[in-house]
């Protein structure tokens, strides 16, 4: 539902990508799907709304449960992850750290709670909730309780369990199994390179065209209130053709974007627009009755944290109230939905070194912060008006909504100033909505390598200017009514998409937990590997382990040690796999084989690879040595990788080391990432030692995977 959030996080991806190649299947299909339902909402607008409303209908009575059920649940498993074993993992290597500081990390979550609806519907749901409440009688105390509750609820916490789920999974397939940032990669666990296949365009396609009907909702509404605010400074008509232009203005402005490269000027307008929008909440909060307000926000927060548990799963099963539960709560959470990937994406952007606990609580609270603000300030200021005797207003805003926000800030000191203040704000969170939006599509249908990559400039302007025909054939079919109603359709399929989403994530982390501790027995024999006393060796004395601790590595000494020790171990290893029919090859790379796991200086690599299958047999994969264990499933075969890295020369106590002081590791770690340990003065010996730790424990991993899997039915990858 936001549009200034998702544009900041497309921005930080590299601007000098490689060329990329059009995901033909899901580009033309979802394309066709949107662009059929624009034109034929242009040229059939009676024929589109009957068929909406129909729809609709059928939606809501027979799937109406399963969006609040899923929405809940959603919910309940981001908290379940954060709180459980799985919360201290983070979203990239274990050995990564954030890419933004706490503050900076924050301040971008705090904005993605901002956007053009909330001005909308701070103001226009909590007079229809006082008005007409969907149970017990309107226009009482308890009424007014109600409907600041009912908008956080709609608005609150709930929609961003969702944002978190699809933004945990991107970011953890992403940063820490090195897939593109899309949704056919959160798939693989369950899909394998099926995810690569039709159904991974399916996935794509119905992210895709739910997520076009979403920002097609939100332009709809931000269109209309922005046309309100214009008429009353400058008297511009209300009606179709204002709303146009503004659609058409988002969409020359995201080709003016997507062209000149203005994203860094907009992005820092972006963030200007966020404090004067909580400027423009504490102007409100200060010149209205300021004592009044602050009551109503902590007794806001009570009544939310008292009646949460039963209104999110509240089914009005006994007295349902179809009309309004299919404008309000199932509008909502279809448009929650819509929108999951693509602010999913923003959040997976900004989080990529943050445990699961610091994500999911960073998503769930501080947005919500900001809703809670928001909400309560403009939506109980409204109802004060209500209530001090101005039923005027409060039929105004029931009939046109759009105009609520703007006719309330016309009864403050100011008003003319906050009406137009009001509007540049909502200009700019409605630009960067339509810019954010046509960045995710262009990404969802082109082939990304990379979760830093860009997609064409010529994509963006197709899918932005797309978007507003559809935007602009809605309003026309029948304005904000059918946009809710395309909303609570289009989002159906990625709801389904959003299930296996949770299901896929659950299973990478449980299998991560299952081989982290298969991984972590392997270093209890390192201890041999290291004084090579099972093998008569002599042991290192400590004076030259402390040596070295206090010694720099050149980069030809490691190269040596790489050569002369390390490479001839493991060929020794592999030449004994071998006479046990197995395949075991050894494949040593220079700099040019980049690690994506470590951001030091990489200088190489030397690998042992065992396949699953014995020699002569086709295993998957087996043609391409892929050293990227994350790319496998960490089944198919056994890796073992001593990486030389240079890494800052550690201090002690007084010593002093200049920036560029460094040393070179021979380093193993556990693949996921993690600290490592240097094997520099490791003997041959030594290393094969360490090296058949790993391969026994590898081993105890697949039998406990292939038991696992017949106990369960099926069979192990």
């Amino acid at each position: 539902m936001t549009g200034a959030a998702a544009k900041e996080a497309t921005e930080q991806q590299t601007e000098h990508s490689p060329r990329q190649v059009l995901n033909a299947p899901v580009f033309v299909s979802s394309a066709i799907v949107i662009a059929v339902i624009a034109l034929s909402a242009i040229f059939f607008p009676r024929a589109v709304s009957d068929a909406f409303g129909s729809a609709v209908s059928w939606t809501g009575r027979w799937f109406g449960s399963f969006y609040i059920l899923l929405v809940t649940v959603t919910l309940l498993f981001s908290i379940v992850l954060a709180l459980s074993k799985f919360g201290k993992i983070r979203l990239g290597p274990s050995n990564s750290t954030p890419d933004f500081s706490t503050f900076s990390w924050a301040a971008m979550l705090f904005a993605a709670g901002v956007g053009t609806a909330i001005m909308f519907y701070a103001v226009a749901e909590p007079v229809a909730q006082y008005m007409a409440p969907p149970t017990g009688e309107g226009q009482t105390v308890e009424a007014a309780r109600n409907a600041i509750v009912l908008t956080l609820l709609h608005y609150g916490i709930t929609g961003w369990g969702l944002y978190s789920i699809v933004g945990m999974a991107l970011a953890y397939f992403a940063y820490r199994r090195h897939q593109p940032l899309a949704v056919r990669s959160t798939l693989r666990p369950l899909l394998g390179d099926r995810a690569d296949g039709v159904l991974g365009h399916v996935a794509d396609a119905a992210t895709l065209i739910g997520g076009a009907v979403g920002i097609a909702a939100s332009l709809g509404v931000g269109v209309v209130q922005l046309n309100v605010a214009l008429t009353i400074l400058f008297g511009l008509p209300q009606g179709t053709p204002t709303q146009i232009g503004l659609i058409v203005l988002s969409v020359l402005m995201a080709t003016i974007s997507a062209v000149s490269g203005v994203d860094r000027g907009v992005r820092v307008l972006s963030n200007i627009n966020v404090l004067l929008a909580v400027g423009l909440a504490m102007w409100v909060l200060v010149t209205g009755d300021t004592a009044f307000l602050i009551d109503a926000i902590v007794g806001n927060v009570g009544d939310f944290i008292t009646q949460f548990p039963s209104l999110t799963l509240e089914t009005y099963a006994y007295d349902r109230p179809t009309e309004w539960l299919n404008s309000w709560t199932l509008f909502f959470w279809a448009w929650w939905i819509a929108w999951a990937a693509f602010v999913g994406m923003f959040l997976a952007r900004i989080s990529r070194g943050r445990t699961i606990r610091e994500f999911v609580i960073g998503a769930l609270v501080l947005p919500f912060s900001y809703v809670l603000m928001w909400s309560s300030i403009f939506g109980n200021s409204a109802l004060d008006l209500i209530r001090s005797g101005n039923l005027d207003f409060a039929e105004l805003t029931v009939n046109e909504p759009e105009q609520g926000l703007y006719t309330l800030l016309t009864h403050l000191p100011g008003g003319t100033f906050l009406v137009a203040l009001a509007l540049f704000i909502g200009i700019l969170f409605y630009v960067t909505s339509a810019d954010s939006g046509a960045l995710v599509m262009s990404s969802l249908s082109s082939h990304v390598r990379s979760e830093r990559e860009d997609a064409p400039a010529w994509l963006r302007i197709f899918w932005a200017s797309l978007v507003g025909v559809l935007t602009i054939a809605m309003l026309v079919a029948g304005g904000i009514p059918i946009l809710q109603q395309a909303t609570i359709v289009m989002a159906l399929p990625f709801s389904a998409v959003i299930i296996v989403i949770m299901f896929c994530l659950w299973k990478a982390l449980s299998t991560e937990a299952s081989h982290s501790v298969t991984r972590s027995q392997a270093y209890r024999n390192r201890s041999l590997g290291l004084t090579g006393t099972a093998a008569g060796l002599t042991r290192i004395s400590w004076q030259d382990r402390l040596s070295h601790t206090f010694n720099t590595v050149s980069p030809s000494r490691a190269k040596r040690a790489l050569d002369n020790r390390i490479v001839p171990a493991l060929e020794a290893v592999a030449t004994e796999l071998r006479k046990e029919n197995l395949h075991a090859e050894v494949v040593v790379e220079g700099e040019e084989a980049q690690d994506p796991d470590d951001e030091r200086n990489f200088l190489g690599r030397a690998t042992l690879v065992v396949s699953a299958t014995e020699a002569g047999e086709s295993a998957e994969g087996e043609d391409s040595l892929d050293t990227d264990y994350e790319r496998s499933s960490g089944l198919d075969s056994f890796r073992y990788v001593v990486r030389m890295v240079q890494a800052p020369v550690p201090a002690y106590g007084p010593v002093v080391h200049e920036a560029d002081d460094l040393t070179v590791r021979l380093e193993v770690r556990p693949s996921g990432g993690g600290q490592g340990y240097d094997l520099m003065d490791w003997s041959a010996d030594q290393v094969a030692h360490d090296v058949l730790d790993h391969y026994e424990r590898w081993l105890e991993y697949l039998g406990f995977t292939e038991t696992a899997a017949r106990a369960s039915g099926g069979s192990a990858q």
